[in-house]
């Protein structure tokens, strides 16, 4: 026979049951800590608060992770959004090969990472399938490029491209919901934490520095369509770029 006794340890409720030959069973299940004006000092069972402890880390370090990237994303100027990614419908048979060449960002979501004007980007195709990324910006009357790579994520839908512009950082999602190949595109980016919420980029892309005001109207009406907020979308500063250079 197993005599139970209870006791409390920091985030743990300790049960030990004791047998009639000295052995013991002990178990650990974690509870809510009741206001500490509650809890008299003598009830506090220190030797099992390792359990607890963990547990208490990995909750610190879980609030941690969403601190940072709400933090990062305001400052960013970037609005997290609650829920998981929108899944937006993207090109149909997407012809990377077409979709290669000079892009000019037409309009954004205002995205801290860019400060400049006349923002381009350019994709060449290299030998080994990935996608050479070279994007260029005019701040403060200086021209600056960063060039990264693009790789097709799932070749089931060739549209969901990744880029990075660094070797120690994961691929970012890159993906073409619309392109005519010779006029426009549109682009979406999103990243989630742990399907809680969500912060997102989207452009139009155009071949030329200018797009007429329909069809950047129309490809608002796309974002939306797919549950993307571009209430926030600018115009991007594409006058006098080549003057400048």
């Amino acid at each position: 026979m197993f005599r139970r006794r209870s006791r409390l340890s920091l985030g743990c409720s300790v049960s030990i049951l004791s047998a009639s030959d000295g052995s013991r069973l002990i178990r650990t299940v974690p509870f809510k800590i009741p206001h500490p004006s509650l809890i008299h000092p003598s009830s506090i069972h220190r030797p099992h608060r390792r359990v607890c402890r963990s547990e208490s880390i990995r909750n610190m370090e879980f609030l941690h992770v969403v601190v940072f990237v709400l933090t990062s994303a305001l400052a960013g100027a970037q609005v997290p959004h609650w829920g998981p990614c929108p899944e937006p419908e993207v090109q149909q048979a997407f012809s990377l090969k077409q979709f290669m060449g000079r892009w000019f960002e037409i309009a954004k979501l205002p995205a801290q990472f860019e400060k400049g004007r006349c923002i381009e980007t350019n994709f060449t195709l290299r030998t080994d399938s990935s996608i050479r990324v070279v994007s260029s910006e005019i701040l403060k009357g200086e021209l600056k490029k960063i060039e990264g790579t693009g790789i097709i994520e799932d070749p089931k839908n060739p549209a969901k491209l990744g880029i990075t512009y660094s070797y120690v950082l994961p691929y970012s999602p890159y993906w073409i919901l619309s392109t005519d190949y010779v006029n426009q595109a549109l682009v979406y980016s999103c990243t989630d934490v742990l399907r809680l919420f969500h912060v997102d980029f989207a452009w139009v892309l155009g071949r030329t520095r200018s797009l007429p005001e329909a069809t950047i109207d129309k490809a608002r009406e796309v974002f939306a369509h797919n549950n993307i907020d571009v209430t926030r979308m600018i115009p991007s500063r594409q006058l006098g770029c080549d003057k400048t250079l």
